[in-house]
């Protein structure tokens, strides 16, 4: 499977952006997905997650309320709309990607170790 995230950019804070991950190659409705962030000098950290249907989300605390994790299983895409954009955001964000076996639950998953596909990452820049 392949997965390419695009939609980063630089933006104001205050601003907004929207990412987009395509996933090809598999059936993307059989994926449990997920962005994460990781910051210079800092470990990549979970951002928001999703279970395969969209119907069970994840937000890490300091972006409740402003990002939204979104898919559309017939596009074959996954989005993580950003708004509210604060200087603490800036990170180079990935989408990552689970595939559903007979040991998945239905939830969501927040462990980079729990994915085995990546995306190249994508640049969010936001200015104070």
């Amino acid at each position: 499977v392949q997965l390419q995230a695009s939609g980063g950019g630089l933006v104001q804070a205050g601003g907004y952006l929207r990412l987009s991950c395509e996933v090809s190659g598999r059936t993307f409705s059989n994926y449990f997905m997920g962005w994460f962030r990781q910051a210079p000098g800092k470990e990549r950290e979970i951002v928001a997650a999703i279970n395969w249907s969209g119907g069970s989300t994840y937000y890490e605390d300091s972006v409740k309320g402003r990002f939204t994790i979104s898919r559309d299983n017939a596009k074959n895409t996954l989005y993580l709309q950003m708004n509210s954009l604060k200087s603490q955001d800036t990170a180079v964000y990935y989408c990552a990607a689970k595939p559903k076996d007979i040991y998945s639950g239905s939830y969501y998953y927040t462990s980079s170790n729990d994915y085995p596909y990546w995306g190249q990452g994508t640049l969010v820049t936001v200015s104070s």
